[in-house]
């Protein structure tokens, strides 16, 4: 089992910077492969960036490559979503999730979900 914590969402303005944090508890943290997804309002939920349990790679959707970061820091069993240059579309509730499958960009392949946190870009 894995429980799952994210932070660090807030009201920023366009250009702006966020880093997001996902805390996990449990073990075998460094097991799972760990996903950030986003929803928009009226949107499905969709994948945003993955990181490997080994943290040496990382994938993200095309619409945040070069603007966004994942990475874990295996002492603290936390992932960041840095979050850099943001735009209004990126306004949603951002989900941590781990699970088995690595590479995957698939709701289903991950077990575990955090409880979110709102993300709200103004232009």
């Amino acid at each position: 089992q894995v429980q799952l914590v994210e932070s660090g969402g807030g009201l920023v303005q366009a250009g702006d910077s966020l880093r997001l944090a996902c805390a996990a508890s449990g073990r075998a943290f460094s097991r799972y492969a760990m996903g950030w997804f986003r929803q928009a309002p009226g949107k499905e939920r969709e994948f945003v960036a993955g990181i490997t349990g080994s943290g040496g790679s990382t994938y993200y959707v095309d619409s945040v490559k070069g603007r966004f970061t994942v990475s874990t820091d295996s002492v603290k069993n936390t992932v960041y979503l840095q979050m850099n240059s943001l735009k209004p579309e990126d306004t949603a509730v951002y989900y941590c999730a781990a699970g088995r499958v690595t590479y995957s960009r698939s709701e289903s392949d991950f077990g575990f979900w955090g409880q979110g946190t709102q993300v709200t870009v103004s232009s």
